[in-house]
């Protein structure tokens, strides 16, 4: 819990102006430059160490197994240009991120690459399918030297984690090479993440670089909530604790080991003003600044921590917030999926031993498409593809456009609501509606064809993008009014400040009015369920994921039902849906996203 010495108020959303550093429109940040000019040079002209040596740190965040360039809107990103319009780039796959971050390391001999958490989790289905093994070689290939753990780090558990860092075959599925799995090169950092029993971090809680006598320590944490949003399995035996707190702690057990550079890895992140990557968050004026639980992480941590490498989000930002002593710190993001890398520079003083602040400068670059391919990665992109083929590409339906998964109301999410109440319904005649929250839709599915299955072919691999958490199908009994305020706590209590819109079944409807505040955002008098009002005393048979059924995602009152039936897994209702639903002569339009009237 937080102390007094550090108010925290998770809830409020607010945007920071912060004083710009760069002049007019910028892709870089800079605390200032105000070091001599042989400060970031190695060596002085007479052959001694400079005192200064300038440390570049690539950092990226929340790469979630994408192997492979994401497809659709997943895979571009947003790029402000010079006369204030923007245009959309396609970016990622770890083919081009190899190559980027090689050309980035080329001429900086003192260079680090990091990351702040969810590599693996939510996973396509080239690395999903083989429990993230895959990504976990790729990112030995990188030479990623660290990473903290992300919520998706615990979706199969503590145990599993442990495995993905140590090596070790599958305790179920077995080894699925001849060589076996090595594990990760790299350090998995868990300083917030303790055992019940033992009160000691589950692993490494920080890390110390070093190259000569430059010596820089890494903290890394996950967000304290991360129970609120992972299944109740993958936590099991686990406490979260504050991240500012943990933070402070480690820091101080650095600089009692000489360590004064210190780097934060904190898997919390901030809304940006901006949907651009290269926007300027520093600017003056409206509009600027980021937004969401890491400023108030950033105005809190301990000044001994010179940068805050963030995630979460999956947003992009290259950001100064303020310190406790007032002082600006550097707080970056790179959006999802491998589309971006930061790269910031560190200026070290080999005087103090500390980080000079006024020399730190940053930048969001794109991974770009029109680089020559890592034929390391592409070799291993196509061993895992042959032993995924088989499974992966079996067509499962047809759809006749692309069916996207962003907005309020998704056509994806709508679509994934209707394969449950089908699915429901097939258990039991008497399900009424289905509920998906959006953050388990992890993508949407795309007319054009990403292999030699034809436009329109929607493949299994392609639906395992969709939904890789192998949930199950759950059939609950709820009153109207549990109904009723599952609904409004999409927009109150935990979902305050960052409304969860549940992606309604067809036949459910309401106005959802952005207007009003808190619970009344729901307008319940327009809560109708095939046209008829909720009735507060009847009872209503709701399919949700057993992740929802657990009241995950700030919904308790999905905790609550009675009743409960466990079904299949969802992609697999999902899978059954499409096949039902289309064929090669009549596919599958995208749902119209009506359902919820949104009044802004």
């Amino acid at each position: 819990m937080p102390t007094a010495a550090h108010p925290r108020h998770r809830t409020r959303r607010r945007t920071y102006a912060l004083v710009s550093a760069i002049a007019g429109l910028a892709t870089a940040g800079a605390l200032a430059a105000a070091l001599p000019a042989q400060a970031h040079a190695e060596q002085s002209s007479d052959g001694r160490s400079s005192r200064y040596q300038d440390v570049q740190l690539l950092s990226f965040n929340d790469l979630h197994g994408n192997l492979e360039p994401p497809s659709g809107s997943s895979g571009r990103v947003t790029e402000l240009q010079p006369d204030g319009t923007t245009k959309s780039v396609d970016a990622g796959g770890v083919e081009y991120l190899a190559t980027h971050l090689r050309q980035a390391r080329a001429g900086h001999p003192y260079s680090i690459t990091a990351a702040g958490g969810d590599m693996v989790g939510a996973s396509p289905l080239i690395s999903g399918l083989f429990h993230d093994e895959p990504t976990i070689e790729a990112l030995n290939k990188l030479h990623l030297d660290v990473t903290s753990v992300g919520n998706h780090e615990f979706d199969e558990g503590a145990k599993e984690l442990a495995r993905l860092q140590n090596g070790g075959c599958h305790p179920t599925d077995g080894c699925y090479t001849d060589e076996g799995f090595a594990g990760a090169d790299f350090p998995y950092l868990a300083a917030n993440v303790l055992d019940e029993k033992t009160g000691t971090p589950i692993l490494k809680p920080y890390w110390v670089w070093k190259k000569k006598d430059v010596k820089i320590g890494f903290i890394g944490v996950t967000l304290e909530g991360t129970p609120d949003i992972v299944s109740a399995d993958g936590v099991k035996g686990l406490k979260f604790k504050d991240e500012v707190e943990t933070i402070d702690k480690y820091a101080k057990v650095l600089q009692r080991q000489g360590v004064q550079s210190i780097v934060a890895l904190i898997h919390e992140g901030g809304f940006p003003a901006s949907s651009s990557y290269n926007y300027d968050c520093d600017s003056p004026g409206a509009g600027s600044g980021i937004s969401g639980p890491i400023v108030d992480i950033a105005e809190h941590v301990t000044p001994a921590v010179d940068a805050l490498v963030t995630g979460h989000t999956h947003t992009a930002y290259v950001c100064t917030v303020d310190d406790p002593a007032g002082r600006p710190r550097m707080v970056t993001s790179a959006a999802s999926f491998g589309r971006l890398y930061t790269d910031t520079t560190l200026t070290y003083d080999r005087r103090t031993g500390d980080i000079a602040r006024t020399a730190v400068r940053s930048a969001n670059h794109v991974v770009t498409r029109d680089v020559p391919k890592a034929p390391d990665m592409t070799q291993l992109i196509d061993r895992w593809n042959t032993l995924a083929a088989p499974i992966g590409n079996r067509p499962i339906g047809y759809i006749s456009a692309d069916i996207g998964n962003t907005g309020n109301e998704s056509p994806m999410g709508d679509l994934i609501a209707d394969a449950q109440l089908a699915y429901g319904k097939e258990l039991d005649p008497g399900t009424d509606l289905a509920l998906m929250n959006p953050g388990g839709v992890r993508a949407g599915l795309t007319y054009a064809a990403k292999g030699g299955e034809g436009d329109g072919v929607v493949t299994y691999a392609e639906g395992f993008t969709v939904q890789p958490f192998a949930n199950t199908v759950n059939l609950q009994d709820f009153t109207g009014v549990q109904l009723i305020q599952v609904l409004k706590e999409q927009v109150s209590g935990a979902n305050a400040a960052a409304p969860k819109i549940l992606q309604p079944s067809a036949g459910l409807t309401y106005t959802l009015d952005l207007t009003k505040a808190g619970a009344d955002r729901v307008v319940t008098d327009s809560i109708r369920l095939n046209g008829a009002p909720i009735d507060p005393a009847a009872t209503y048979r709701v399919a949700t994921n057993s992740f929802l059924a657990g009241g995950g995602d700030g919904f308790p009152t999905l905790g609550q039902g009675t009743g409960d039936l466990v079904g299949t897994d969802d992609l697999a209702a999902l899978a059954q849906y499409l096949t039902a639903n289309s064929s090669a002569g009549s596919p599958l339009a995208p749902p119209a996203a009506d359902r919820i009237t949104v009044v802004q």
